[in-house]
């Protein structure tokens, strides 16, 4: 008689499956529960492919695009499908480079390939094809030194490269059809569930592959260009063609040379080049800017970034003054609840925006004004001859979760304001195939950031997330284009630096956590890059205001 092995389910129900069942035969006893194709399971906590087969007695949790962890594997999977369409349609010589993260999706472009509107209709329509004909996403586990003779033989070293730096003794490779390729996480079942995607020609051979959202999964895979954006994706990536520098291999050479001070040097020396160009740019309006707002996702830098350009403005000539938003929060009593029946800290609304504007009204008149600073022991905004006049070199910096929003300063002129968008917007790649979504990036730097001026594991700031994304989209996303200027604030080497703080943060998450899995993805995501000592990271830089040392917190 077949063993039979116990099964439960998130739902509370329990059934018996035989030995061998796989998790994909499993799903279809759900599958109407859920609105999109079941994409990967959780076994016991763990991420598990839908074709591996059950051993034992388990909890199961599947999972959909329209959640976290199933919508980064259809994202996953889709690229894997757009790389065989583009091999299948111009040969080995033809190569697709992924690159920066959009709203929703990516853009890349394809080596050796002369790109343009009709050969990127080919391209769709040879991805539909392969989703039509439902080929299998099948897993490999294989000796890592056996992948790295296979992917030298088909020249693709890129991946020779980085999987030479991987200690680990056995690697995953997935097959889709005769096609191999490395991911370090999960990929969907088959091609037939990756059915929702458009591909956009932008420019100068750059095409952007959009796919749903996690948090708009059924609104159209639609790509939304963003032109501020689009110019600091081509200039960060020429100067990483320019240092020589693209992906983690690259990267990992240097460290192994016992050479990272030099590319940790270049690295703030770029970030630093952008305050340089917007101190020059306000000062060049001859005055005419009196208020400089700031504002970007979490861990984007926003803070660190703030206190360097009041240097950089300062050594214009200007006489700079920080206004906090937080001082403006509405009374506790007076404030609206949020989703959960608590105050909201979040939304505009929490803001006192008519006073904020009154106050800034006041001051650019040349008034004298007292500022309330705001009491978060009585949830009450208090004075304490807090004045402030401002005189003809004086700038005022705001910098703040609604620092873009045109209702925060609704009275001021636009001719008086210099909008900036701060975020990690992008990063170098893993590997052709393997791009770094900068949402990874300012992840780790909280986690580390939490842990250190909080007192947070790893799996309470995993947990959160999604509340901090969806706070971010409504409040900070949607004003980006607003923005007069962008700021990258990626740092090349910054990954390997957050390494040898956040590991053992991730590895402090129990398997019984409901962020295991994350916790997990997140170390094999780090597994492609060797740790960099922080102690040539100057005392200025952003990245110590997560892992500490700042000459600005002192």
């Amino acid at each position: 008689m077949d063993k039979k092995f116990k099964v439960s389910f998130k739902n509370g129900e329990q059934m018996q499956f035989e030995e061998g069942t796989t998790y994909k035969e499993i799903s279809e006893q759900f599958k109407e529960s859920f609105k999109y194709d079941i994409l990967v399971a959780k076994v016991d906590n763990i991420l598990t492919d839908l074709s591996e087969t059950l051993k034992k007695d388990c909890e199961i949790e599947f999972f959909d695009r329209s959640s976290s962890t199933g919508n980064s594997v259809y994202v996953r999977s889709a690229r894997f499908i757009l790389v065989l369409a583009v091999k299948r349609l111009f040969g080995d010589t033809a190569d697709v480079l992924i690159g920066n993260n959009i709203d929703n999706g990516t853009y890349f472009y394809v080596q050796n390939i002369e790109m343009n509107e009709k050969v990127v209709a080919q391209i769709y329509d040879e991805m539909k094809e392969i989703v039509k004909q439902d080929y299998l996403f099948t897993k490999l586990s294989v000796f890592r030194m056996d992948a790295i003779k296979y992917f030298r033989k088909k020249n693709s070293i890129d991946k020779v490269n980085v999987l030479k730096y991987i200690s680990n003794t056995y690697v995953n490779l997935y097959r889709i059809n005769d096609m191999y390729d490395y991911f370090y996480d999960r990929l969907a079942y088959s091609t037939k569930s990756i059915d929702d995607f458009s591909l956009t020609y932008i420019d100068h051979g750059v095409v952007a592959i959009t796919t749903p959202k996690q948090l708009k999964p059924n609104s159209p895979s639609k790509y939304v260009h963003h032109e501020k954006m689009f110019e600091e994706y081509k200039d960060y990536l020429n100067w990483l063609w320019q240092i020589n520098v693209l992906t983690a291999a690259d990267l990992n050479k240097i460290v192994s040379q016992a050479n990272e001070v030099n590319i940790i040097n270049m690295a703030e020396a770029h970030y630093n080049s952008q305050l340089t160009r917007i101190a020059d740019e306000i000062y060049s309006l001859d005055k005419k800017i009196k208020i400089v707002l700031l504002a970007g996702p979490s861990s984007s830098g926003k803070t660190t970034t703030a206190k360097k350009l009041d240097i950089y403005l300062r050594s214009k000539g200007f006489i700079t003054h920080s206004i906090g938003l937080d001082n403006y929060y509405k009374d506790l009593d007076k404030r609206v609840l949020d989703k959960n029946g608590k105050p909201d800290f979040e939304s505009i609304a929490a803001i006192d925006t008519d006073l904020f504007n009154k106050n800034l009204t006041d001051l650019l008149a040349g008034k004298k004004v007292n500022l309330p600073v705001y009491n978060f022991v009585t949830g009450k905004r208090e004075y304490k001859k807090n004045t402030l006049q401002l005189g003809e070199k004086d700038l005022i910096i705001i910098e703040g979760l609604h620092a873009l929003n045109e209702d925060l300063t609704k009275a001021i002129p636009k001719s008086k304001k210099y909008k900036i968008y701060i975020s990690p917007l992008t990063q170098i790649n893993i590997d052709k195939h393997n791009f770094i979504n900068p949402e990874i990036v300012r992840k780790l730097r909280r986690i580390v950031r939490d842990s250190k001026t909080r007192g947070y594991g790893a799996k309470a700031t995993l947990r959160r997330w999604i509340d901090i994304e969806t706070g971010e989209e409504e409040n900070i996303l949607k004003f980006q284009d607003t923005a007069d200027k962008i700021i990258n604030s990626s740092l090349v080497y910054e990954i390997g630096v957050l390494k040898t703080y956040v590991e053992p943060l991730l590895f402090n998450v129990n398997e019984d956590d409901p962020e295991y899995s994350e916790a997990i993805s997140l170390i094999n995501f780090l597994r492609n890059f060797l740790p960099i000592p922080s102690d040539d990271v100057p005392a200025d830089s952003i990245l110590r205001e997560f892992i500490g040392g700042s000459c600005f917190y002192k």
